[in-house]
């Protein structure tokens, strides 16, 4: 059985999807929209953080849908992304502003605690989210996430995504980078979201282990400015996070494709670092277990996820 088949037949074997409620929360002087499963009576709540920097919450909604069935989920879209509220002097937007927002929306929703699983660029935010407030976070879940520093990975990322792609594909991605590159000496507004966008879509098949799989999916197109500027700030800038998330006091769960574009060697720097982590890799995926292998993937949250067996209720 092909993956797509086996994505398909997965699927098709699930409930359907609980209905989201959105409100809108504010916080640290924005208004965020927020979005909520039905409540679990004894569960700790999950915040799912989607990756992407440009694109809101809907990266991970209806894909992680199957956790809704034994907690909460808790998703939102960043700040000036989706329908969230933009920050003043959106050119200033930073990842660090983001990380800042995950504790400030749990008190605004006034939880005591919360699990984080990051996705990706999520994954950062989660990371660094769960340093700022670590007594409110229960356990975090990386998955596939960006490394701890740039250089390890994101200087090299266009080059791998390159060896992956068919030649259409290259070509398409060669476009979208020089319609980038060609912005910063001409004057042109360097973090046009919609420039970005397009790169992030020629980019996305290299994401995927199977390039049938790959077929079934697109990103959307974004017109966030704020995500565009975060986006090319870290690319332009780097960045290098050690030093804030060394020896996280929280128990945390790595999940990363063996065939991810983000190498495996960059996760394991990570557990390294955050003291209190394990690895877990996936055989035949790449930077989307969810979809490419859901069965082992939502096996694994689950069972990290699981209150102590001294926590359950009595039958």
């Amino acid at each position: 059985m092909s993956a797509r088949d086996r994505f398909a037949a997965y699927r098709r074997s699930l409930p359907r999807p609980p209905r989201l409620t959105r409100e809108t929360v504010r916080a640290r002087g924005l208004d965020f929209a927020v979005f909520r499963t039905p409540p679990v009576a004894g569960a700790t709540p999950l915040l799912c953080i989607n990756g992407g920097l440009l694109f809101d919450h809907k990266l991970l909604w209806p894909a992680l849908s199957p956790l809704a069935a034994n907690r909460q989920l808790v998703l939102y879209d960043q700040r000036g992304r989706g329908a969230s509220q933009p920050p003043p002097g959106v050119r200033a937007a930073r990842i660090e502003h983001d990380a800042g927002d995950v504790g400030a929306l749990r008190e605004a929703l006034r939880l005591e605690q919360w699990d984080l699983l990051g996705h990706s660029w999520g994954g950062g935010i989660a990371m660094l989210g769960a340093a700022l407030d670590p007594s409110g976070t229960g356990r975090l879940v990386l998955v596939d996430a960006v490394g701890t520093r740039s250089e390890n990975w994101l200087d090299d990322l266009h080059d791998q995504a390159l060896l992956r792609l068919d030649d259409p594909q290259r070509a398409l991605l060669h476009a979208a980078n020089e319609a980038i590159a060609a912005a910063l000496p001409s004057g042109t507004d360097p973090d046009d979201p919609a420039r970005l966008s397009a790169y992030a879509a020629a980019l996305y098949p290299a994401w995927f282990a199977d390039r049938e799989l790959a077929t079934l999916f697109t990103p959307p197109r974004s017109s966030s400015r704020t995500g565009a500027a975060v986006s090319a700030r870290l690319r332009r800038e780097g960045y290098d996070w050690r030093d804030r998330v060394r020896g996280l006091p929280v128990p945390t769960l790595v999940i990363h494709g063996e065939s991810d574009l983000v190498p495996v060697a960059v996760a394991r720097e990570t557990v390294a670092l955050l003291g209190d982590a394990r690895l877990a890799l996936l055989p035949g995926a790449g930077h989307l277990p969810f979809w490419e292998t859901p069965e082992p993937f939502f096996s694994l949250v689950e069972q990290f996820l699981a209150p102590p067996p001294s926590s359950r209720s009595s039958p």
